[in-house]
């Protein structure tokens, strides 16, 4: 062993960089397969964007606010189930008659569960807008219809011919929608990070699909499934490392053979699996000369989703409880192409930006992490201008930028701040004068803990030229590198990161893993996990067992010194 405490030589069948639901999928069912895989996490804790952080006594999650698809013999509990995880999360659900409430200026429109339903309430808003409405959706669900025939050859797709390589703009001009329900049926834009005229009309189509059975929260917080993923790599003798930066991938000759950490350490593997970001993956990660020049084009090219402001509350008063299960999305008026026009030039928006408010009290009630008795924690959230300069700084974290103490930094965080917090008070009434603990996070702070360019959490944007098919595959041209998240073809989202990482074990594998697990295959033994201790916490599970053993040691030491 070294003086980190690692072997001074190590070989894996596999290395996993990055800890996202994607990352964690992957190494998940190489594991169940019988390969020993080692995943590597720069950050103290597991999870990537589906992880949670706390404050004392508090705990709030950074981005799963509710997922779709979540029914039995949905995808999640559909991927869990197949490596032998059924039962181990519960998915809560939220209002079926209005899962999403949204708040304009002189409207209030509860968004429901079921495509007809949704259509419908759509057209009993806006009946002058009738025809427009039933065309636009009509489109949007023919392509999510299809979605399961466009990889069969010959498959008859006629929505996604015609409208796949098109703007949500052009589908919303060619049925002439006026705005107001233009901005109704745009809504769902916050869940990917990109305007109409930037946005593929297959990734609106998908989105709306994946809520159309209904919304869901896991119970427990979003670490449960970090937590979950991570005990079952460990319980088959993988191993997730955190606190593990990796500064290369090494390739030679065409072929992988492993990663050198930050702190020089070398680990061997002839299967590397990236769940970094995609651009620094290829720019950064790799030797450029690696590649061919038309994929280093098109990474340097590519264009990530606008990043987020998070400002994360805690309100010392019971003010969700008697309220229904949603999520609340707040906007001050019905210009939705404007806003994004402002957001995409680096302008903070002439108007106060619409803002989407999560109420964690209200989604999981018997959390005993989020907050006090009577008190209640939420987080409300918005779009952040692109590019850096608005924050003050002409770089990211990533290459070193320090930007915590800048005025311009904290004036601009203090600013959005009151913004948001004015736009709860126009869902939920006053809260103010209540507000126990406040903070907020930029795309600054999203890319210091995940290392994603831009500081997005989307990942790239999905535009027709990089969206389904047209994204990253994720088998590369290097022998032995595959890649998933985000940026790879099977989209952004806990959901969609995590059947990627299905489908890319599925192609190292050589198997057809996503129908073999979404039509019942088992790939680990029920129960390897063990049952839950009565204080088992997804939290320090998270951490994996190395450094939970360092951590455990500290903690002994320094009694051992109090004492004496």
């Amino acid at each position: 062993m070294n003086s980190n405490g690692r072997h001074a030589h190590e070989k894996w069948d596999a290395i996993v960089i990055g800890s996202g639901p994607g990352g964690l999928t992957t190494a998940a069912y190489l594991c169940a397969a019988g390969k020993q895989v080692l995943v590597l996490e720069q950050h103290d804790i597991a999870g990537g964007n589906c992880q949670v952080f706390r404050r004392k006594e508090f705990e709030f999650d950074v981005g799963l606010h509710y997922l779709g698809d979540c029914n039995p013999g949905g995808t999640i509990p559909s991927i869990l189930r197949g490596l032998g995880l059924d039962g181990t999360i519960d998915f809560r659900p939220f209002d079926q008659d209005g899962f999403d409430t949204l708040i304009f200026p002189d409207l209030t429109f509860r968004v429901p569960a079921g495509w007809d339903e949704y259509q419908q309430r759509l057209v009993d808003t806006f009946r002058d807008d009738r025809d427009a409405i039933e065309g636009v959706i009509a489109v949007l669900r023919g392509i999510a219809e299809e979605l399961p025939l466009s990889y069969l050859p010959g498959a008859e797709t006629p929505n996604t011919d015609k409208w796949s390589k098109r703007t949500l703009a052009e589908l919303f001009s060619e049925f002439q929608l006026s705005q107001r329900p233009m901005a109704v049926l745009e809504h769902w834009s916050g869940l990917y990070g990109s305007g109409p005229a930037d946005t593929g009309c297959w990734m609106h189509a998908l989105i709306i699909n994946h809520y159309m059975g209904g919304a869901f929260y896991p119970e427990g917080g979003g670490q449960m499934i970090p937590a979950r993923l991570v005990q079952l790599i460990e319980s088959l003798g993988g191993e997730v490392r955190t606190l593990s930066r990796v500064d290369q991938i090494l390739v030679e000759d065409g072929s992988v053979k492993g990663v050198r950490l930050t702190d020089t350490t070398v680990l061997e593997s002839d299967l590397v699996v990236s769940n970094a970001d995609y651009k620094r993956t290829v720019t950064e990660l790799t030797d450029v000369s690696v590649w061919s020049s038309d994929t280093v084009k098109w990474a340097e090219a590519s264009v990530m989703t606008l990043g987020l402001i998070v400002t994360y509350v805690i309100v010392d008063k019971d003010i969700v409880s008697k309220i229904p299960n949603t999520n609340f999305f707040v906007f001050s008026g019905w210009d939705v192409e404007e806003e994004y026009a402002q957001l995409e030039a680096g302008k903070v928006p002439d108007r106060r930006p619409f803002a989407y408010l999560s109420l964690a009290s209200r989604k999981d009630p018997h959390n005993p992490h989020l907050c006090g008795p009577g008190q209640t924690n939420m987080q409300i959230m918005t779009l952040a201008p692109r590019g850096y300069e608005v924050w003050g700084v002409d770089e990211g974290p990533t290459h070193g930028a320090r930007y915590r103490r800048s005025d311009q930094y904290r004036s601009r965080k203090a600013e959005y701040e009151d913004m948001l917090i004015n736009a709860a008070e126009e869902a939920l009434g006053p809260l103010r004068d209540d507000i126990v603990h406040l903070e907020t996070a930029t795309p600054l702070t999203q890319e210091r803990y995940t290392l994603s360019s831009g500081g997005t959490s989307y990942g790239l944007q999905f535009s027709p030229g990089q969206t389904g098919k047209l994204r990253p595959g994720y088998r590369t041209e290097i022998k032995g590198l595959f890649v998933v998240g985000a940026n790879s073809v099977s989209s952004h989202g806990i959901a969609g990161t995590m059947i990627g990482g299905l489908a890319c074990a599925g192609q190292i594998l050589d198997r057809a893993l996503v129908p073999e697990v979404m039509m019942g295959e088992v790939l680990s033994e029920p129960g390897v996990i063990g049952e839950d201790p009565p204080d088992w916490d997804p939290f320090p599970v998270s951490r994996g067992k190395r450094l939970s053993a360092i951590r455990a040691e500290g903690v002994e030491a320094r009694a051992s010194t109090s004492a004496d």
